[in-house]
């Protein structure tokens, strides 16, 4: 089966299709000023985006990665998670705090997911 790459950069690609499914590379804010809840919902917001280029949605998220500068964001980051997130359809998920590549970036998150039928 043929791999399906899109936004593709000399380091990764934002999306990689493979037999109907949907991989995203971390997603991050690019506006770093915000606090955790404006980062994590700018952060979902690319995630939904990325996933409606790649012929999926929310609903068919498959695992979830969520990495946190600081376990104190986690109940910011659950907050706007849990307006987000398919009810019905909530994903496996793992949370852990993280040194992230780029200290103002409070929240990066991973998600596979299936394509739609």
């Amino acid at each position: 089966m043929a791999v399906t790459r899109h936004h593709v950069g000399a380091r990764l690609s934002e999306i990689a299709v493979h037999n109907g499914t949907v991989y995203l590379a971390g997603q991050i804010a690019e506006d770093t000023n915000q606090d955790i809840t404006g980062q994590t919902q700018e952060v979902l917001g690319h995630i939904d985006r990325l996933l409606a280029e790649a012929n999926s949605d929310k609903a068919h998220l498959l695992s979830v990665q969520i990495y946190i500068s600081d376990m104190v964001h986690f109940a910011g980051m659950n907050a706007v998670w849990d307006t987000w997130v398919a009810q019905g359809a909530t994903p496996p998920r793992a949370t852990v705090e993280s040194k992230l590549a780029n200290p103002a970036c409070l929240v990066e998150i991973v998600v596979v997911a299936a394509q739609k039928s």
